[in-house]
């Protein structure tokens, strides 16, 4: 799949679902998911890798997210499948970032650092963003209790994932040709 497409279609995707977030079109968010989904499976030389990526940070963006909820650190739009747990929205979230780790985020996976580097601020940025502009999320904590736990979490987490979609390339489709 083509870097710009995979990029542009996630930044337009991330409005999409931001801004219907905040303004009580949760559904906003799934639907650009799917649009995304749609175009990367039809066009990745990974599927079954990318399938399980966007797997798995689903269920970790259930457990980062519901962490915030429960430690009173942000309060999310809703609608949440359950009371203290992610929104739905923000899961449909976590698996389009998912969809960008052996496309438009892969000239970091040589580059783990950066990429390090790049969560550290770009996770906290995107929180921001979501709740001054677009009212998706809201802060209940100190903005320096918040903004850090959310930096540490996505500077760990961004090199992580981008490890799991290295190795997972040879071992899922071992007959497709492997990303950067």
């Amino acid at each position: 799949m083509n870097i710009v497409l995979n990029l542009v279609l996630f930044q337009i995707g991330w409005v999409v679902t931001v801004f219907g977030a905040g303004r009580d079109a949760w559904w906003a968010g799934p639907l650009s998911l799917l649009v995304l989904a749609a175009v990367t499976f039809r066009l990745t030389p990974w599927p079954r890798t990318d399938m399980a990526l966007l797997c798995v940070a689903c269920l970790t963006g259930l457990i980062v997210d519901s962490a915030y909820v429960q430690f009173g650190l942000l309060r999310f739009a809703e609608p949440v499948p359950f009371d203290g747990l992610a929104p739905i929205w923000i899961l449909g979230m976590w698996m389009s970032f998912a969809l960008t780790l052996n496309h438009s985020m892969r000239v970091f996976k040589p580059h783990l650092g950066m990429a390090a580097l790049f969560g550290l601020i770009g996770g906290p940025l995107a929180y921001y963003v979501a709740g001054s502009k677009f009212a998706a999320v809201e802060m209940l904590a100190s903005p320096w209790l918040v903004y850090g736990a959310i930096a540490v979490v996505w500077a760990v987490l961004t090199p992580v994932l981008l490890l799991l979609a290295s190795s997972w390339l040879p071992k899922l489709d071992p007959a497709r040709p492997r990303a950067a």
